[in-house]
């Protein structure tokens, strides 16, 4: 079995209540190879209609979901962990076919994806609420937790399992039943997923998937239905904000993790080798196709000079190629559009000004490559620096203080991932504490961690993903009063 054998013909439709099936008039949608832009397979493509069934049989699964044991949810979560496991290089080929990754970077992708099943098969099981005396005496206070009920889960292209199963862990965890609508550009890992769940003994209704490319319609539809209690959303701000005012007329609880503008510091007596090495983790995961990619370099001025160098070397070697094959350190970015795209904004950002180290260029297709690329001295207000790259393009500014930098790096409606490089202990703490960001990596290039909490501030959105807090988006909190005697 390797790559698309994962899928089953059957597996390709739509899964409702338990059923595998095809969409209304029997509708499918093509999904493209991004190294060469050919077509991959098919796919089913849902309707309204088949969206709402899907909820109906969210709805129908809820109330025995919720009395499963936690030790049994936990089994069909650690059941599934192994069973990934076990399958880790074909869902690695088929997810490096589908959205361009190098198949060494999508057995990444697996392993840390699955640790979310690991994790929350532990977590099911330690679902607390808490017994104490009223401070007045004569009652007592109880709280139970009790799962928030149907989930929509939207997930993104980027990382088609990870961020899969950082809410259908949780969720399954909690007691929650689901629909999720997967990503239009890459719907198969999803789709795999799904059959390993349903192979571990995941009962039928829990959870129900919709590929579809009617998303603005399937998810306005979802969420006009007061039967739907929760969203969770990782894509762009622009859609975030649409999925939020739609919740509102049924006050669904909602999770939102969008767009990055992630600042990565160095300051003057920051290890530059160091920081080289993880300027290239923070920047080149994922092709720079990353929410949490480092996306504006501000670097102290007695450094750039030598980090811009170094960079430079270390991403003008890297080879661009098809992700799955041998020797490939850079896959092809999502669809010509994002290409178009990055090229502007190194473009716009020559124009003001600045210097192009390595890189700089789209290479001749077929495939939407873009060859990785360092800029130097880029001006503060490029719209490199203002706009989210979404592409392996490292813009280098720099500061002369402690107090431009941070001011720099918070310049900006988000406030996701964030990256400093110091081996100064008490501005460790200063940036720890000022720098206005969900998240802050100190010395380090990655920081995303399954029992950490994943998430961001001001336009990069609300809620927490993985660690103790990501299952208590799942969870309600009842509070119930009794008499002392």
């Amino acid at each position: 079995m390797t790559g698309l054998d994962l899928l089953s013909p059957h597996q390709r439709g739509l899964l409702i209540g338990g059923a595998w099936r095809e969409a209304d008039e029997d509708r499918r949608f093509d999904v493209l190879d991004p190294a060469d832009g050919s077509v991959l397979t098919d796919v089913a493509d849902a309707s309204v209609a088949d969206a709402v069934e899907a909820l109906d049989a969210a709805v129908a699964a809820q109330a025995d979901w919720a009395r499963t044991a936690p030790r049994e949810r936990g089994e069909i979560l650690r059941t599934a962990f192994g069973l990934i496991a076990d399958r880790a290089d074909d869902f690695a080929e088929l997810m490096s076919l589908e959205m361009g990754k190098t198949v060494a970077e999508a057995k990444g992708e697996v392993a840390y994806g699955n640790e979310f099943f690991r994790w929350y098969a532990e977590e099911a099981v330690r679902i607390h609420g808490r017994w104490m005396q009223a401070p007045a005496g004569g009652s007592r206070l109880l709280t139970i937790k009790k799962p928030v009920g149907p989930c929509l889960f939207i997930t993104p292209w980027n990382f088609p399992l990870a961020m899969g199963t950082r809410k259908i862990g949780p969720a399954i965890a909690a007691g929650c039943t689901m629909v999720v609508k997967p990503a239009e550009l890459t719907p198969l890992t999803m789709l795999a997923l799904a059959g390993v769940l349903e192979e571990a003994g995941l009962p039928a209704g829990v959870l129900n998937v919709v590929p579809t490319t009617r998303a603005a319609e399937v998810s306005r539809a979802l969420q006009g239905d007061d039967r739907l209690r929760k969203v969770s959303f990782t894509g762009s701000t622009a859609v975030g904000k649409v999925l939020v005012r739609q919740s509102a007329d049924q006050l669904q609880r909602v999770s939102m993790e969008l767009g990055g503008n992630a600042p990565f510091l160095v300051f003057e007596d920051a290890d530059v080798d160091a920081a080289v090495a993880g300027a290239m983790v923070a920047k080149m995961r994922n092709m720079g196709e990353a929410c949490t990619a480092a996306n504006r370099f501000l670097v102290h001025s007695s450094v750039a000079a030598e980090f811009a160098e170094k960079l430079g070397a270390r991403m003008g070697a890297l080879r661009v190629g098809r992700g799955q094959d041998d020797g490939v350190d850079v896959g092809p970015l999502i669809d010509e559009k994002a290409v178009e795209s990055v090229g502007q904004l190194v473009t716009d950002a020559v124009h003001d000004g600045a210097t192009v180290v390595t890189g700089g260029s789209a290479p001749d297709g077929p495939g939407y490559f873009f060859t990785p690329t360092v800029l130097l001295d880029v001006p503060a207000d490029s719209a490199i620096n203002v706009q989210e790259i979404f592409g392996p393009v490292a813009p280098i500014t720099t500061f002369e203080t402690e107090e431009e930098a941070v001011a720099r790096a918070n310049d900006t409606e988000y406030g996701l991932a964030s990256y400093a490089y110091t081996r100064d202990l008490s501005r460790t703490i200063r940036l720890a504490e000022s720098l206005d960001y969900g998240m802050v990596g100190i010395n380090t290039g990655l920081i995303s961690n399954p029992a950490a909490p994943f998430g961001g501030v001001k336009a990069s959105g609300f809620g927490r993903e993985g660690g103790f807090e990501g299952i208590e988006e799942y969870l309600e909190t009842t509070y119930v009063a009794l008499p002392a005697g």
